[in-house]
């Protein structure tokens, strides 16, 4: 198994390793698919992804793409590559990427698919599928625009330049730069203080905000009122009232249901 799946506590963290580079291959989507569903047999208050070795990963086995005779199935396999980030993308939990080195093409775009990218001080990005001529086929140009905007994500395709994570950071790619010191600790701990919250809550904030990415301000609202109103039937809203005004702000402790 190239990727696997550990629990701490109401944390689940997705690692993926295949030495030397973690090259995508479709054997290892076929192992993201399987951990993926042990993620959702038993949903968690946040999902983690994150890489073993050196780097997050070099990039594509190329040879998957020269190996496809036809348009057709070429397509085919770029049909299949874009389910994964489409997956995360779509899971009702917060989901993080920890980048802790170079993290190219497929990596990239499944970090963009994520909610939230914590970046090491010495992380570097790069979308460089113009070295064979090809564009990104993962949703990465159009997840990276939706951060960073459509002049950006020109650049970044254009280019095939590697960045560094403070310069996404200030792109709004990357939501946080930690130090390299103590850097998994530094993100355990901050999903971890997300994983307390209110998981639903946040999940409807997931979804009023697909609304917005599909259709801007005015798509959102129309849908905000219900989300919001759906949330009634959760303890954590409920425990979350009776708390605050019991308690005062900041008191109440959530279980994520």
């Amino acid at each position: 198994m190239t990727v696997t799946v550990e629990r701490r506590d109401d944390i689940a963290v997705l690692t993926f390793s295949e030495p030397p580079v973690n090259l995508y291959s479709l054997q290892m989507h076929d192992d993201f698919d399987r951990a993926l569903d042990e993620v959702a047999a038993d949903p968690p208050r946040a999902l983690l992804i994150r890489a073993e070795g050196k780097i997050v990963s070099g990039g594509v086995d190329v040879s998957q793409f020269h190996a496809r005779k036809t348009k057709d199935d070429t397509k085919a396999l770029y049909d299949r590559m874009l389910e994964l980030p489409t997956r995360i993308d779509e899971l009702p939990f917060p989901t993080f990427f920890a980048a802790h080195a170079l993290t190219l093409t497929w990596a990239f775009e499944i970090a963009v698919a994520c909610d939230i990218i914590l970046a090491s001080e010495k992380a570097k990005f790069g979308l460089v599928e113009r070295v064979i001529g090809l564009t990104p086929t993962m949703g990465g140009t159009q997840r990276l625009a939706a951060r960073a905007g459509v002049g950006r994500a020109k650049e970044f395709v254009f280019t095939g330049d590697l960045y560094d994570a403070a310069t996404l950071e200030r792109w709004n790619v990357v939501n946080r730069v930690l130090p390299v010191e103590g850097f998994d600790d530094a993100v355990l701990d901050f999903v971890r203080s997300i994983a307390a919250g209110p998981t639903k809550a946040f999940g409807a904030a997931k979804d009023i905000l697909r609304h917005f990415e599909a259709g801007g301000v005015p798509e959102a609202t129309a849908h905000t009122t219900a989300i919001a109103s759906a949330l009634f039937d959760t303890d954590d809203l409920q425990r979350g009232m009776e708390s605050f005004l019991r308690d005062g702000p900041g008191n109440a402790t959530f279980t994520g249901r």
